[in-house]
Order: C-alpha cells, then sequence, then structure tokens
C-alpha cells in the first residue's frame, strides 16, 4: 500500500497492509536519532523509519520583531503576543510563558479590540509544490495543523485567570476562544485551498486534560470551549478531510462530544492517565474513532529496554490496530532523555507489523 492508502484504510476502520506510523520528537531527541542512524536530512530519517504521515506549515511573513513559530515553538514575542523565555533543564530547553498579553483585561471590548494576528501576516504558496515533492515517489497522507480554542486562550490570558474566567467572567473566555477558532480557522481554509485538494488531514487541538482527570469541568467545556472547538473539526469534516485532535491527560469524559463533532483521529492517548488505557478506549469508541499515539512515553520509552519497547507496540498493534483504527507514534514527542536504541526498537516493531 502506498502511506496515503495505509493511513486512509486505518481511518476508515479497515485493516491495511501494516499498522501506519507517525513521528513526534523534541528537537533534540530528533538531533540524537539522526545522529545516531547517520543521517542528516529529516525526510530521508521520515523515510528510514517508515512514517507514513507529513506535516505542511505556512510561512510567517508578519511583522519582524515577532517570532515566527508557533506556543512552545516560540522563542520571544510570537504572533499572538505571547511572550515566551527559553528555560533549560539537564536534558533539553523549553520555551515557557514569560507575558500573557492578555492578562489585566476586564472586558470583551478589549479582546475584540485587541491586535490579533491579520491572515495575510502568514503565506501559503508554497504549499501546492511542497506536497508534490513530498508526494513525488510515494503519496503520504498530507496533515495540516492549524491551532486550538482552549490552549491558546489561556497561553494568551495566563491558565489560572482563563480558567477563573470560565467561572466568573465566561463571557471574556468565550470570547478569546471564539476569536482563536476563527484565526486558526482561516489559517486552516487558506492552506486548504493553497494545497489544491492535497492536504488531507486538518489538526487542531489543546491540552484539556491533566494526569487524573480534565483541567474543568467538561460541562463548562461544552457551554463555552466546545462550540469554537467544532470550528475547527465539523467545516472541514464536512469538506471531505479527515479530522485530527491532539491533547495530552486524561479526557474521558469528552470524547463522545469529540466524535460528535466530527473527529476522526484522537491523539496522543497517553496510556498513564486516568481511564486512557488504549485497549478500553478501542472498546468503546474503537468504531467510530482512530487512536493516534499511545506508546507510553512517561515510562515505557524512557526506562524500558528495548525488548519492553518492542514487546508493548506488538500488542498494540495487535489489540488496538486489529481491524484498523489505530496510527502507531508515541504518546508525546519523543523527550530527550528517552534513549535512541528504544526510539529504534519502536519503529523497527511498527514496520514488522
Amino acid at each position: 500500500m502506498e502511506p496515503y492508502e495505509r493511513v486512509m484504510s486505518a481511518i476508515n476502520h479497515r485493516r491495511p497492509d501494516r499498522a501506519p506510523i507517525d513521528y513526534g520528537a523534541t528537537p533534540e531527541s530528533h538531533a540524537n536519532l539522526k545522529k545516531h542512524l547517520g543521517i542528516d536530512d529529516d525526510e530521508l530519517l521520515l523515510q528510514r523509519l517508515g512514517v507514513d504521515i507529513r506535516r505542511v506549515e505556512e510561512r510567517f511573513v508578519g511583522p519582524e520583531d515577532m517570532a515566527g513559530a508557533r506556543g512552545i515553538g516560540a522563542a520571544g514575542k510570537d504572533w499572538l503576543g505571547v511572550v515566551w523565555k527559553p528555560v533549560e533543564n539537564e536534558f533539553g530547553t523549553y520555551n515557557e510563558i514569560a507575558l500573557s498579553p492578555l492578562a489585566e483585561i476586564t472586558t470583551v471590548r478589549e479582546v475584540e479590540e485587541y491586535s490579533w494576528p491579520k491572515l495575510d501576516w502568514f503565506d501559503f504558496s508554497h504549499l501546492k509544490d511542497e506536497i508534490a515533492r513530498l508526494n513525488d515517489e510515494h503519496r503520504y497522507a498530507i496533515m495540516y495543523f492549524a491551532g486550538g480554542a482552549f490552549e491558546t486562550p489561556w497561553y494568551m490570558r495566563g491558565m489560572a485567570r482563563f480558567l477563573m474566567d470560565l467561572v466568573e467572567c465566561p463571557d471574556i473566555a468565550e470570547a478569546i476562544s471564539r476569536r482563536a477558532a476563527e484565526f486558526y480557522g482561516g489559517l486552516a481554509m487558506r492552506a486548504v485551498e493553497a494545497g489544491d485538494g492535497r492536504v488531507d488531514i486538518i489538526g487542531s487541538g489543546g491540552d484539556i486534560g491533566t494526569q487524573r482527570g480534565m483541567m474543568l469541568d467538561p460541562e463548562l467545556w461544552r457551554r463555552y470551549i466546545k462550540p469554537n472547538s467544532e470550528q475547527l473539526i465539523r467545516p472541514f469534516k464536512d469538506m471531505g478531510l479527515k479530522t485530527f485532535y491532539h491533547s495530552c491527560g486524561s479526557i474521558v469524559p469528552i470524547i463522545e462530544d469529540l466524535i460528535e463533532m466530527g473527529l476522526d483521529i484522537l491523539d496522543p492517548i497517553q496510556p498513564k492517565a486516568t481511564g486512557m488505557e488504549p485497549e478500553e478506549l478501542k472498546n468503546r469508541f474503537g468504531d467510530r474513532l482512530t487512536l493516534h499515539g499511545a506508546v507510553d512515553e512517561q515510562e515505557l520509552l524512557p526506562y524500558g529496554t528495548p525488548e519492553d519497547v518492542r514487546r508493548t507496540v506488538k500488542h498494540l498493534i495487535r489489540v488496538v490496530g486489529k481491524d484498523g483504527g489505530y496510527i502507531v507514534c508515541p504518546a508525546h514527542a519523543i523527550q530527550p532523555d528517552t534513549p535512541v536504541e528504544n526510539v529504534v526498537a519502536l519503529y523497527e516493531a511498527a514496520n514488522e507489523s
């Protein structure tokens, strides 16, 4: 099967020739893996790992004082006005929020009058040629990740303040969420148009789960966040594209809502989070939802042996992917403390399925 056919078969709950494979890693882990395998080129690495999905992005052409990167990928002021500061640990560097530009506002009017990014700050003219190049020898499943209506708002407001807003000032919370969804929806539509029919999957998301449950009451999410999140899923589903939603943590109470909204692929299936055991999710939702991830990055990948990793991956493919509906991938971006031998074992096992 071509990679595209493999991914689509799995999403449509038909058993492909092997389970589809995806990849994500921090910059440090990515560099370590390339060095270990003796591969300099990113595309050659993906081919070596058997990855079936390719991601495409816009190019930032906006104000020079803004970082042309998304969220945690930014250092400095991003296009939303959020300021990010690099913070190092013994393994790698993460960008953390140093300033939330909407932290002090008190009215919806201030939300509306804020200097939101303009769609013309983003160039998509390269997408058609880039996708053609990626698909030159084999057709891949092409994904564009738009953004989200929960995480961006708290970046801009501050997490504690935004969660309080949902109870104390829900009109402010809803306004920020709505404006974020409108912006990301506009970006996604431009990507679809520029891709000239070859963007296959639209991604959205934002972490709404913790290790033990959701960050907020599911009813608050349904009332103020769900309608805006749906605008990053339903319109694209109705256009015939596949849809992808990312949230770390335990989000069991709203999975049924996500399916109702038109979701095809749920990521990353964090198996150590309460209720997110991939086998149980497969039993409950597997005929209507494709699970993406599930290879534990909290304990298994950093602390297990290569044989532990192989055994787990083969179990997941056998049980969770028995009739399609599963894409093999780590349950988070591969972290810098993960041994490269375990990463290699993951992808070797997946390719042997």
